[in-house]
C-alpha cells in the first residue's frame, strides 16, 4: 500500500522522488521508494540518496547540545550569554526600534524557540529590518545571527534561527567545530557515514535536487551545485543526509537515548517545555520559500527540547505524544512511542508546506498506522 501511494505520488506529479521508511522498536525496518533524484532524468531514488534535510538538523544540534548539558558544559537555564557573549545584551525590536531585553536568554529559551527570534522568511518585521539594515542582509547567515529579537524570552514561542545560536554554544563550550563535533560524538557512533554539512564529490553524485513548483503545477529542477557551508555551520539546517542515516538518529529515540544521550535526557527533550504557550504555526513572509501553515492545525500543540510534541491522536494515524519536525524541502518525520516505531519521508520541493508534498505524507502516514506499524 505505501509503496503505491509513493508510486502514485510521482505518476500525479506531485513529486518528482520520494524515499519512506519505518523503522520500530524491535529493529525492523520498512522501506518505499519511488521515482528520480531530477525531474526529467533517470537516476532513481533510493535509501541512499542524499537529501537537504534542512531543519531536520535541530533535533540533531538538540541532542549535542544535551550531550554537553549532561557533561556539565552547558546548562539549560544559566545566561546563554556567559557562553556567546553577542547573546549577553539582546535587543528586541519594536515598532522599528531597539530597546534592551528584560530577560535573559537561556539555552532552554533557544532549544524550544521561545528565546525571541524569527526566520527572514517568516517575519515580515525582519523583512522590514534587513530592508532598513541591509548592510546585515549582505552578511548572509551570519547576518543572520545579528537579527534582534521580537519579544522577551520566555514569552511567545516563534519559529526562528534559536538553532543556529544553539550550534553556536555547542562550538564554543566544546571547543570543536559543529561539523567535527557531530562526527566524534552522534554521526560516527550512529554509523551515519553519509550525513555531513559538505558532501563529498561522490556523494554530490547521489544528491537528489532541489525542485521549485512551477506556476502550471509541474516540478523544475535545480542545478546540483557543490555546497559551500559559508561562514559557519548551520545547527539550525546545515545538514544533507539519507533516509537509511536518519532511520539510525530516530531509533535513538526509540532505545532510551541509545547509549548516546541518557535516558533522563531524553525524557527532558521530550515533555511539554512551554507551558501554555502554543507551537507548529509558522507564517510566510516569502511564499515562494514557505506556504504558511500549522505543522498541527486544530491541536494545541508544544515544543520539547528540539520537537514538535503531538498531543493528541492526529487525523492521520499517529498518537498523542508523538514527537515530529520536518525540513524546508519538504522531509519530514515523526516518532511514536506508543505504536514503537519512527518514520521518515524526504522530498525535495519548495516551496516547505507544497501541497503535492504534504499530499504524499498524509498518504503515507496513512498508510503506516493501517499496516499497524
Amino acid at each position: 500500500m505505501i509503496q503505491k501511494i509513493l508510486e502514485a505520488a510521482v505518476m500525479s506529479g506531485d513529486v518528482a522522488g520520494v524515499v519512506a521508511a519505518v523503522t520500530r522498536a524491535d529493529g525492523t525496518k520498512m522501506l518505499a521508494k519511488a521515482g528520480v533524484a531530477v525531474a526529467g532524468g533517470d537516476r532513481l531514488v533510493d535509501e541512499d540518496t542524499i537529501f537537504w534535510i534542512a531543519s531536520m538538523t535541530k533535533p540533531v544540534t538538540s541532542i549535542a547540545a544535551m550531550q554537553l548539558v549532561e557533561r556539565g558544559l552547558l546548562a539549560l537555564d544559566a545566561p546563554i550569554g556567559d557562553v556567546l557573549p553577542f547573546l549577553a545584551r539582546p535587543q528586541i525590536l519594536e515598532e522599528g526600534r531597539l530597546r534592551p531585553a528584560k530577560t535573559p536568554i537561556t539555552l532552554r529559551h533557544l532549544l524550544t524557540h521561545t528565546a525571541g527570534f524569527s526566520y527572514d522568511f517568516a517575519s515580515t518585521e525582519y523583512v522590514a529590518y534587513m530592508q532598513a539594515h541591509p548592510e546585515t542582509a549582505k552578511r548572509g547567515r551570519l547576518g543572520w545571527l545579528e537579527m534582534p529579537l521580537l519579544f522577551e524570552p520566555g514569552t511567545e514561542w516563534a519559529y526562528g534561527i534559536n538553532t543556529d545560536w544553539v550550534g553556536r554554544a555547542v562550538e564554543a563550550a566544546s571547543g570543536m567545530t559543529l561539523d567535527a563535533y557531530f562526527r566524534a560524538h552522534i554521526l560516527d557512533p550512529l554509523g551515519m557515514a553519509d550525513t555531513q554539512f559538505v558532501p563529498s564529490p561522490a556523494q554530490d553524485e547521489r544528491r537528489a535536487a532541489i525542485h521549485q513548483r512551477q506556476a502550471d503545477g509541474t516540478l523544475a529542477a535545480a542545478p546540483i551545485m557543490p555546497v559551500n557551508p559559508g561562514a559557519f555551520c548551520s545547527g539550525g539546517g546545515g545538514l544533507y543526509s539519507t533516509v537509511a542515516d536518519y532511520q539510525k538518529f530516530l531509533a535513538i529515540f526509540l532505545h532510551g537515548g541509545g547509549g548516546i544521550i541518557s535516558p533522563a535526557s531524553l525524557a527532558e527533550m521530550t515533555r511539554n517545555q512551554i507551558g501554555a504557550l502554543r507551537a507548529g504555526y509558522i507564517p510566510s513572509a516569502n511564499p515562494e520559500l514557505i506556504t504558511g501553515a500549522d505543522m498541527n492545525p486544530g491541536q494545541e500543540s508544544k515544543w520539547g527540547l528540539g520537537f514538535l510534541i503531538y498531543p493528541e491522536r492526529g487525523p492521520f494515524g499517529r498518537n498523542a505524544g508523538s514527537l515530529g519536525w520536518a525540513g524546508l524541502a519538504n522531509t519530514y518525520f515523526w516518532i511514536d512511542p506508543a505504536a514503537g516505531h519512527a518514520a521518515v519521508i524526504m522530498m525535495q520541493i519548495l516551496p516547505s508546506g507544497d501541497m503535492g508534498a504534504v499530499k504524499t505524507l498524509c498518504g503515507f502516514e496513512t498508510a503506516v498506522y493501517a499496516k499497524a506499524c
